[in-house]
């Protein structure tokens, strides 16, 4: 069973050194509010366990009549009683109680490692998009530094008069398109890196312009060796949501049986001492509630069909863990072809041609509008690859929660 404790620390502080994913994951475990709310719900849940297996207190009442005459007036003599009472429970209500508390604390307990599993594939999923926007940051400046070159050396062109100032006008009105990509990429950063540190616990903005938070990892798709119905088998053992539906049905069998005790007769027996004068007497009392219209029919009856719907709800829970796992598993799988083919063939092809291109276009033997062509070319071709690796670990973060279990090697 999950251990939980109370955080009574601080929100988390902008970390000095770049965060590798599994300390973004730690971090988030310890200083999400939504985790630490969610654990103390836990707590306050778990805490009704000592309130189901209480037993039931004894009364005492004490008595006294005619105590202010005079003690002795035989007509009228004083008197005292005491008299002490307990109800027995019957049909084991209390090892009912009892079982439905601890069923409810597990399926809150589910509930809650349900919680962390979405907030924990919420942090990768921001991660990742922080790798992706410092990746397209980097391919953004790379394009502009590059592109300022070609501008620069179209001017020393156009001094030389070995081309018109149209085409150069052309070619340096590409230089806003580059400038936007770099605006939009650094903005991209900014947002990714904000989401990211919400999910931390981080509410301390980063100081302009050298932000302090930052995160380190790679793009690279890594190979996974399972099969669906590896991850399939992972899921319906490591579920959160399905085990809560398991343990929602095993909550119901017990409000069923709890509603069955309910319906047996619980008996009051007491015994009372009395002193009247000089006389001393003792006596006792039992009663006992005939149940003959209330049997508790009405509970009986809806805890039944609860743990019916209930049953229902498992499979249905059943289900939904399968379709997740197969729906994730072919957006991997498309993910992965698409990021194959651009690293393995497209991006190193978008590169040669524009070299080559614009050694051609500087030596005059193509013309701007192909060079310009091959300039979109290699940057569309470039930020496709970027976005197909991306995709494939967003397709492994995926997996992993929707078998709720790490895929990655």
């Amino acid at each position: 069973m999950l251990l939980l404790a109370a955080s009574s620390s601080s929100p988390a502080q902008t970390p000095g050194v770049p965060l590798t994913l599994q300390q973004a994951i730690a971090l988030a475990r310890a200083k999400n509010p939504n985790l630490l709310s969610g654990q103390q719900h836990v707590i306050a849940t778990r805490a009704s366990e000592v309130t189901a297996g209480l037993r039931q207190n004894p009364n005492l009442t004490l008595g006294g009549t005619d105590v202010t005459l005079p003690a002795n007036n035989p007509g009228n003599p004083y008197s005292y009683s005491a008299n002490l009472s307990r109800l027995f429970e019957r049909g084991q209500k209390r090892r009912w109680r009892l079982d439905l508390a601890h069923s409810t604390t597990d399926v809150t307990q589910s509930q809650y490692q349900d919680a962390e599993r979405q907030t924990i594939f919420a942090v990768k999923q921001a991660f990742t998009q922080m790798l992706a926007a410092k990746a397209g940051l980097k391919i953004a400046d790379d394009n502009l530094q590059s592109y300022r070159k070609t501008v620069e050396l179209s001017k020393q062109r156009l001094d030389a008069g070995d081309i018109s100032a149209t085409d150069f006008d052309r070619i340096e009105l590409q230089l806003a398109e580059f400038e936007a990509d770099n605006d939009n990429a650094n903005l991209n950063l900014v947002q990714s890196g904000d989401q990211l540190k919400m999910l931390l616990g981080i509410d301390t903005p980063a100081p302009v312009p050298a932000p302090a938070f930052d995160i380190a990892g790679t793009l690279d798709p890594p190979q996974v060796t399972l099969t669906v119905a590896d991850v399939e088998q992972r899921a319906l053992a490591e579920r959160p949501d399905y085990r809560a539906a398991q343990q929602s049905l095993r909550l119901a069998e017990a409000n069923v049986k709890l509603a069955e005790a309910y319906g047996t007769t619980d008996p009051t027996v007491g015994g009372e001492y009395d002193r009247s004068g000089n006389d001393n007497s003792g006596g006792f009392q039992v009663n006992i509630p005939l149940r003959i219209f209330d049997r508790n029919q009405g509970e009986k009856e809806r805890t039944r069909y609860e743990a019916q719907s209930t049953r229902f709800a498992e499979i249905a829970a059943r289900n939904q863990v399968i379709n997740d796992v197969d729906q994730a598993w072919a957006a991997y799988q498309t993910a992965s072809a698409q990021s194959r083919r651009y690293n393995g063939h497209y991006l190193a092809q978008a590169s040669r041609v524009r070299d080559n291109l614009e050694f051609s276009y500087r030596h005059g033997g193509s013309t701007l509008l192909d060079y310009l062509d091959a300039l979109r070319d290699y940057r569309q071709i470039n930020l496709d690859a970027l976005n197909a690796n991306v995709q494939v670990w967003l397709g492994l973060h995926q997996l992993s929660y929707v078998a709720a279990s790490e895929m990655v090697p």
